[in-house]
């Protein structure tokens, strides 16, 4: 009984040793994914957003896009921008699968960029 304890404590204590060391994202992209991002902006969104993120195209008029420099876009969390991004909104398709996580983060980071 003292033996399986034990074993258990031990392995606990290795998961949590795994866990506390393993690398955490910083939430800050480096330069060279801000240029990725900005590509992958100019070639996925502006059509809709604009290149200044006003949404002001015929699109993004049509479809009442909300400025993404907007107090209102900037307020939203890092996560929420990424779920718009990743799972879509109104008809706006996602983008999860076709950008890939990274790509994803990377264009919240680009959103950021636009704020007022």
């Amino acid at each position: 009984m003292k033996r399986s304890v034990l074993k258990l404590t031990v392995i606990a204590l290795t998961v949590a040793a795994f866990v506390w060391a393993a690398p955490r994202s910083s939430g800050v992209v480096a330069a060279g994914e801000e240029e990725d991002a900005a590509a992958t902006y100019k070639s996925k969104c502006v059509m809709c957003h604009a290149p200044d993120g006003s949404g002001n195209t015929p699109v993004g008029k049509s479809m009442k896009l909300r400025d993404l420099g907007s107090a209102d876009v900037q307020g939203q969390s890092d996560s929420q921008l990424y779920d718009v991004i990743t799972k879509g909104k109104g008809k706006m398709p996602a983008y999860e699968k076709s950008l890939g996580e990274d790509t994803c983060k990377a264009l919240v980071t680009h959103i950021r960029s636009f704020k007022k």
